[in-house]
């Protein structure tokens, strides 16, 4: 739920703009019920020039209201949406010193920091400059150079990374965030090369996104100047949540598994772990993106949604 107050008027204004139109209404009542769905497809279920669906899609993505990646197709590529909120509430007489109780923990982990590692070629790691390891040498991951990764590559396995869980005492959890970009790997690259990519969160598996592919048709926005044309270029950023309820993947459910499923209270981290099992369908690999590689200048984000308790 996205939760606006009188008191934050900058952020009130954009979205109550944002849902001033019957179009950008017509939008997010059509991602109800078909998520996922390109601009294309937009215009032409409203009936609306596919011009004026792009505008209308980037006001709501301005405000939040819904998400957008750039995903290949056919012909060059395509915008898809998708909603990110189910509810918006609006608070416009809060009681004097309102404060919203909803707060956000937020750090980013770069991907060269991981704890524990357990892969199978082919595989790589490289970083801004160069080649870090020998390519399909497991054993090469535990040089300390590693550290400095900004794209690690390979085909079954996993790899763990470990988040501070510095909140206050006594915070509601209401859920708990990492979005991160990936893609499948094949050899170069190849847009049609499933891949299911697991998530686990304190151990616990929350559920598998299917990757579509390898990505290469165009270069990665932040990769290097010596990475080839050739290789791997970039993938999506995909967001895996865990609320009371249940489990999602940019908000579609993958499992029932729940807040209380992950024990968070158990330890001063939180573990996070991502792989492809040795039992999985598509055993199509990983390429897992830092800052300096691919289409999204970030590492792995973890949020903490919390609420913090009622003043007395």
């Amino acid at each position: 739920m996205l939760e606006l107050s009188i008191n934050e008027p900058d952020q009130l204004v954009k979205v109550a703009h944002a849902l001033s139109s019957h179009t950008r209404l017509n939008i997010i009542k059509l991602l109800l019920n078909h998520n996922n769905i390109n601009v294309n497809e937009i215009g032409e279920k409203l009936g609306i020039p596919v011009s004026t669906a792009g505008v209308n899609v980037k006001v709501l993505e301005d405000a939040g209201l819904i998400l957008t990646e750039i995903l290949p197709a056919s012909r060059g590529a395509m915008k898809v949406c998708k909603r990110n909120f189910d509810d918006v509430r609006l608070i416009l007489n809060p009681i004097a010193g309102y404060k919203n109780k909803d707060q956000v923990y937020e750090i980013e982990m770069p991907i060269g920091h991981f704890v524990d590692i357990d892969v199978q070629p082919t595989c790589g790691i490289a970083n801004s400059t160069a080649m870090i390891i020998p390519e399909d040498d497991p054993s090469s991951f535990f040089f300390p150079e590693c550290r400095t990764a900004e794209i690690i590559w390979f085909r079954q396995g996993s790899i763990e990374y470990r988040f501070p869980r510095s909140l206050p005492r006594n915070v509601d959890v209401k859920t708990i965030e990492f979005s991160l970009e990936l893609c499948s790997e094949a050899p170069n690259f190849n847009n049609d090369w499933p891949s299911d990519i697991t998530i686990w969160i304190n151990n616990v598996e929350i559920g598998t996104w299917t990757s579509p592919g390898d990505y290469g048709d165009h270069r990665g926005k932040n990769n290097p100047e010596w990475w080839h044309d050739s290789s791997t270029q970039y993938g999506l950023l995909k967001t895996f949540r865990v609320d009371k309820h249940r489990s999602t993947v940019d908000n579609q459910k993958i499992s029932d598994v729940t807040l209380q499923d992950l024990k968070l209270d158990g330890a001063p981290f939180i573990r996070f772990k991502v792989g492809v099992k040795q039992d999985a369908d598509n055993k199509g690999g990983i390429n897992l993106f830092g800052r300096g590689f691919g289409d999204h200048e970030q590492d792995i984000i973890m949020k903490v949604h919390y609420e913090t308790p009622a003043e007395e």
